[in-house]
């Protein structure tokens, strides 16, 4: 079955949007079943997004001020879904489509707890929307294809697990497939029946599991907009309680919550926390891994709370230091209009 992908990889550049899609639905299939031709192709629905992030963004320097990637139509109107970090702090953003053209585009929505995006462009864009999957019923081992503005690859999941972000991200179950796609941001994840099951989000070296050596991409799994979608459509943002968020960026290493760097005018950097510091205890309870320590620190309360943090910073020993969380939707400087 791998020797199938990896050559049905090799040749996704060099091949039609359909031939593609009707290649995988014949490896994906059961011997002896028969398969059926989608109502309307998918890949018809992806296209490209481009947006301008002012130099004065918070995100500037770690995104860039011009960012590119992938996204999907997903509803007859022309609603576009992509990774939320192409858009954000955004001044400005198109939707470009397979013939090149491209047409503006409002900013709909940015959540952070999923990641996902929403824009709406300017006029109709007369294309046919994907249909929304079940990602959660996404087994191991299962074929998938991966389409964005590099054309379509065939892929597999190696892997359905949860996934710390460095930034205080965590998402249950993500999707992990392998080999890697170039252009993973925004793309889609695409099922042998012809829908949508995942939005691409990153790159990364160990697709199997943690300490495990393979390339490939983690895909935000799309039954996680279902829920959410009619708050993203009126509030441009998820709902329930806002966490707290302390402005640092971690990174798990044997059993250890290191701080690589803490946002400039954030909470962390308020506090005293520093680059190097390592974290240990939150509000008096040990900690040794990223997800474990966001949700120590989400459980105490909502963005406002103070969040007790026991620190390891050199050869000093261990200090306690308090950090005022916020909420990181005020830090970030986004379009008022959402």
């Amino acid at each position: 079955m791998w020797t199938e992908v990896r050559a049905l990889a090799r040749a996704g550049s060099r091949l039609a949007f359909p031939c593609c899609l009707a290649a995988l639905l014949v490896i994906a299939a059961p011997a002896g079943a028969q398969t059926t031709t989608p109502k309307a192709n998918p890949l018809n629905a992806i296209v490209g997004i481009k947006a301008e992030i002012p130099p004065s963004a918070r995100t500037a320097r770690t995104l860039g001020t011009e960012r590119e990637g992938g996204g999907v139509v997903i509803d007859a109107d022309g609603l576009v879904l992509t990774i939320g970090y192409l858009i954000l702090e955004a001044v400005q953003a198109e939707v470009v489509l397979q013939n090149g053209d491209s047409v503006p585009a409002e900013i709909v929505a940015y959540d952070y707890d999923t990641g996902f995006g929403l824009l709406r462009p300017a006029t109709p864009l007369n294309v046919p929307p994907i249909e929304l999957g079940d990602s959660d019923s996404l087994a191991e081992q299962t074929q998938v294809l991966v389409a964005g503005p590099d054309g379509p690859s065939a892929a597999m999941v190696v892997s359905r697990r949860e996934f710390a972000g460095y930034w205080e991200y965590l998402l249950p179950n993500a999707i992990f497939t392998a080999p890697p796609y170039r252009s993973f941001g925004g793309a889609a994840l695409i099922g042998a029946d012809g829908s949508l099951l995942g939005i691409g989000s990153l790159i990364v070296g160990d697709a199997v599991g943690p300490g495990r050596s393979l390339p490939g991409n983690m895909f935000v799994p799309i039954s996680r907009l279902k829920p959410i979608m009619s708050d993203l459509m009126r509030d441009g943002r998820s709902g329930g309680p806002v966490k707290p968020w302390l402005g640092l960026f971690g990174e798990e290493i044997r059993g250890h919550v290191f701080i690589n760097r803490v946002s400039p005018g954030g909470p962390a950097e308020a506090a005293g926390i520093l680059q190097d510091d390592i974290v240990v205890a939150v509000s008096g309870e040990p900690v040794a891994s990223l997800a474990e320590f966001y949700r120590k620190v989400w459980a105490l309360g909502e963005a406002g709370i103070d969040v007790p943090l026991t620190i390891v910073r050199g050869t000093s020993g261990a200090r306690e230091i308090s950090v005022k969380s916020a909420d990181r939707y005020q830090y970030l400087r986004l379009n008022p209009t959402y």
